[in-house]
């Protein structure tokens, strides 16, 4: 059997080193140490973490790169944002969205990220944006893996054309319903917006990802509709609850009645750490909460939850760059995160467990699955999140599609040259 692309000597995330990857036809063929075939093209890791590519299983890519069109957010807050892209989405053009969005995927590409689930305005009546992101998904296929929600960004009840202007997108090919239901006029439109929305997801056959509860507000309890909706459609392993932030402000009494409803209900949940720790104890002087949900209470619950970036240069955040490592990094740091665990935690949260919530199939290194890696200029996950290691190869079915070269760095100082390598040094059995 010929061999198109042989990487050699890998570390992988699940601490395996000396490991050969053999790949053909767009597959992982063989893994296992000392494979003798030569490959067509080979790819030396020298003991480098080679992992599956990134997933982001929350954006806005409709927004993405906007920051300043219209004016910049003064505040910072999440009300202003919201208010600068209501004004600003009625100026877009289909052009401009598709050629930001365009950009952003080639960001993408060169930091490993091939998988991004992105929610997309629909209450724009031309739903413009929904056919700007139809057209860059069709564009992006062969290397990126688009799945798009519909997301009443102002509210399905609160705006009279959301709900019809979420049917049509949905028929126009827009995989996942989203919904925002603390963004209702009332806490009893929340629930029914909850109830509308799953109950129309579970007539398709789609998958549900709401923004729910993003708020400091205790009282903000939708999650629990959407566990309950969930279980009461049959909508189990489904259903995703994005940003949770209200769960940080919560009592720990009904967080210990929430957590096994949401068990129950097989939610999964997406943290973003970078724009959560944002926007969140905007109102608060000191102490200041921190702002992002219960992660290692829900990882230790058995509820899958993952991180996202949320948005890059936009109204909301001014900030980001595509870094799947940069999310993790803040995340682990928020969610105090840093036990030897934890940071495998952390790690999975932007690769294997994102994967389970968009339903990918054939992810992740194992003989016959599709040969999606990258390359890291790490040797473990541990060095990959500290250094937000560089990307030194990304490959999509077999074939690379970016390289980057090393971070490392040679120096010239008086009386001193040197080489810098940024990785952990290999320690002894002495202290």
């Amino acid at each position: 059997m010929g061999i198109d692309l042989l990487i050699r000597s890998a570390n992988l995330a699940d601490g395996r080193t000396g490991v050969d990857i053999a790949i053909k036809d767009g597959h992982i063929a063989q893994m296992r140490p000392g494979i003798d075939s030569p490959g067509d093209e080979e790819i030396d890791a020298s003991g480098c973490l080679v992992s599956a590519p990134f997933v982001d299983a929350h954006f806005h890519m409709d927004t993405a790169l906007t920051d300043g069109l219209l004016r910049p957010n003064s505040s910072g807050t999440l009300l202003e944002g919201i208010g600068i892209w209501s004004e600003l989405k009625d100026r877009l053009t289909y052009e401009g969205i598709v050629e930001r969005a365009m950009r952003y995927c080639d960001w993408a590409v060169a930091r490993g990220l091939l998988y991004i689930r992105t929610h997309v305005d629909i209450t724009d009546p031309r739903l413009l944006a929904v056919q700007a992101l139809l057209e860059v998904k069709r564009r992006v296929a062969p290397y990126i893996g688009l799945q798009l929600v519909a997301f009443p960004q102002n509210g399905i009840l609160r705006t009279p054309t959301s709900m019809d202007n979420l049917v049509r997108s949905l028929s126009m090919g827009v995989e996942v319903v989203g919904g925002i239901p603390h963004f209702e006029r009332t806490m009893a439109d929340g629930a029914q917006s909850v109830r509308q929305l799953c109950e129309l997801a579970a007539s398709r056959g789609l998958r549900v990802d709401m923004h729910c509860d993003e708020s400091d507000d205790p009282l903000s309890r939708h999650v629990e509709t959407l566990a309950a909706e969930a279980t009461r459609l049959g909508l189990q392993g489904r259903v995703t609850g994005s940003h949770l932030t209200s769960m940080h402000s919560m009592d720990n009494y009904y967080v210990s009645k929430l957590i096994p409803l949401m068990r129950e209900a097989g939610l999964s949940v997406v943290a973003n750490p970078l724009v959560n720790i944002t926007l969140q104890g905007r109102h608060d002087t000191y102490p200041k909460r921190r702002g992002m949900t219960r992660v290692p209470e829900l990882i230790a619950a058995g509820i899958d939850v993952a991180f996202g970036q949320d948005d890059v240069l936009d109204p909301f955040y001014g900030m980001g760059s595509a870094d799947m490592l940069e999310v993790a990094h803040m995340g682990l740091h928020v969610a105090h995160m840093t036990g030897s665990a934890d940071v495998l935690h952390a790690f999975s949260a932007i690769t294997e467990v994102p994967a389970r919530i968009l339903g990918l199939e054939g992810y992740g290194l194992a003989v016959g699955r599709r040969a999606d890696l990258v390359v890291l200029d790490a040797r473990d996950p541990f060095d990959a999140l500290r250094l937000r290691a560089g990307r030194l190869h990304v490959i999509k079915d077999g074939r690379v599609v970016s390289r980057s070269a090393s971070q490392r760095a040679e120096l010239f100082l008086p009386g001193r040259e040197a080489r810098v390598n940024f990785g952990r040094p290999i320690l002894g059995s002495s202290p």
